[in-house]
């Protein structure tokens, strides 16, 4: 893969940069922390070269000045909203979330539930992380909020909320996903620091879209696909052009809330705001690690018809607007792409032609493509990556890996214990068998060595890929894409 971005250049880039807001902040920051802690797949994908927890090295370097606030919508919890992409509840992936950085050593000190209006599973919750020690603060719903400055910014706003003790100069306040209510609590601390007669400040940590690059840039456009859900629209910022002259970049959802953020400071200080502009508040070096603005907008044009892909089938299972899926396509005329310049794509469309069965496209790092198909004992994806993992090894294509000893119990256990009405290996299970097979057998154990080598890796199924198939191309980090097209004519899939 060829290289666009410095990784390390961005790193430190981004520390300097928010030391010094710290530092012009009275040694106390808020940093509304937005996207993905860890595995940021798409900033990765846009940007050859970033590292996926970019964001964790950050706070690794700032680590002993810093600790982390978790916020969660009471909402979100009482309608268990899903991570998509981990396929797990958003209260889940905070307790995960919270795991992974204390492993490395990284400060969680509270988790605040925001929104409250005693939604009972927020309640539980509450009680099951109190239990297990932890610091947990309730924030209810602000009336008029977020245009009532007036109650906002007093008592029976701000000042009804619960005070979060913190300690450090730098208070990253994160969150499952958007709409959590990381920027009311940054500012409901804000509002009791003053009140305590405390300096602190209020900032963004952004990567997307990038400020100073073009508005139509592919890599601002592939944010655009990628929160077409959310209708996020990038602009150029107004009030930055009117304070200093120059266009840069921002989303619409910022641009039009500053209006009310400034005053909401403003209020809170009791002083004319340093802030000019939504840009002002951000944090964002994203742009000076990009060394090779050829190759990321390469990358970001292949990101976007892969979200269009994402976006269709989405549609078809009924979870975002036939919209969205327009907005996408859009976007991809817009970098003048089509799905032709995706090779895997007419690779498994016409392996299926030719077979009369559902296929998989998986390009290898030399840029070979192999192919597998839906065959009596295995599904498309798992016959697709065994050929993968039998061509990076060098192992003959007529080469059984799994033997039938293993095949036909799996099978059978599948059939008698479970009931599974389907005679084939998903992808999981096929992986399992070969792990089982590779104990005793030389060859097979080499082409399980080759697993680290699909990570970053391009796909393509010419139908919809199960959530058991989804979930593993996620953990094995290889690109999937689908085409927009159920298995079978059944409602109801196993």
């Amino acid at each position: 893969m060829k290289i666009g971005f410095d990784n390390e250049k961005y790193v430190s880039m981004q520390s300097e940069r928010i030391l010094e807001r710290i530092k012009q902040n009275g040694n106390k920051l808020y940093l509304e922390f937005g996207g993905k802690l860890f595995d940021d797949l798409h900033a990765a994908r846009v940007l050859p070269g970033f590292a996926p927890d970019a964001k964790i090295r950050i706070l690794q370097k700032l680590k002993d000045q810093t600790e982390i606030i978790f916020v969660i919508n009471a909402g979100d919890i009482e309608r268990k909203k899903m991570r998509a992409d981990f396929g797990i509840s958003y209260e889940m992936d905070v307790l995960r979330l919270i795991d992974h950085l204390r492993a490395i050593h990284i400060l969680v000190s509270s988790i605040v539930i925001t929104r409250y209006n005693g939604q009972p599973s927020a309640d539980i919750f509450k009680k099951k992380l109190a239990i297990r020690g932890e610091r947990v603060y309730v924030h209810n719903t602000i009336k008029g909020y977020p245009n009532d400055v007036d109650t906002i910014v007093s008592e029976n706003g701000y000042g009804a909320n619960e005070y979060i003790e913190t300690t450090r100069p730098l208070v990253v306040v994160t969150a499952p996903g958007p709409g959590s209510g990381k920027m009311a609590t940054c500012l409901s601390q804000l509002y009791h620091e003053h009140k305590r007669n405390m300096q602190a400040g209020y900032a963004k940590f952004e990567t997307f879209p990038i400020w100073n690059l073009p508005l139509k840039h592919p890599v601002n456009l592939a944010y655009e696909a990628a929160t077409a859900d959310l209708h996020d629209m990038n602009m150029i910022d107004p009030y930055h052009l009117e304070a200093y002259g120059v266009t840069t970049v921002n989303y619409n959802r910022d641009i039009e809330a500053f209006p009310v953020l400034k005053t909401i400071l403003q209020r809170i200080t009791g002083t004319e705001h340093s802030y000019r502009s939504p840009t002002d508040m951000g944090v964002n070096m994203a742009g000076y690690g990009i060394c090779d603005d050829h190759v990321c907008r390469e990358a970001a044009k292949q990101e976007i018809v892969r979200r269009y892909y994402k976006a269709w089938c989405d549609f078809k299972n009924g979870l975002v607007d036939i919209d969205v899926a327009h907005r996408v396509e859009m976007l991809m005329k817009e970098v003048d792409a089509d799905v032709s310049i995706r090779p895997v794509v007419a690779a498994a469309q016409n392996k299926t032609a030719e077979k009369g069965v559902h296929a998989m496209a998986i390009q290898m790092p030399d840029g070979k493509i192999i192919t597998g198909r839906t065959i009596e004992v295995l599904g498309a994806p798992a016959s697709a990556v065994i050929n993968a993992l039998k061509y990076l090894a060098g192992i003959g294509d007529d080469l059984l890996l799994i033997s039938p000893s293993v095949l036909i119990p799996i099978l059978d256990l599948k059939h008698s214990a479970f009931g599974s009405s389907k005679q084939k290996l998903n992808l999981e299970e096929a992986l399992i068998a070969l792990a089982i097979c590779a104990v005793t057998n030389p060859i097979v154990e080499k082409a399980m060595e080759q697993l680290p080598k699909l990570r970053g890796l391009e796909a393509h199924y010419t139908k919809m890929a199960n959530s058991h198939d989804e979930e593993v191309f996620r953990k094995l980090k290889i690109n999937l894409t689908c085409e927009p097209e159920f298995s079978t004519k059944n409602l109801y899939s196993e």
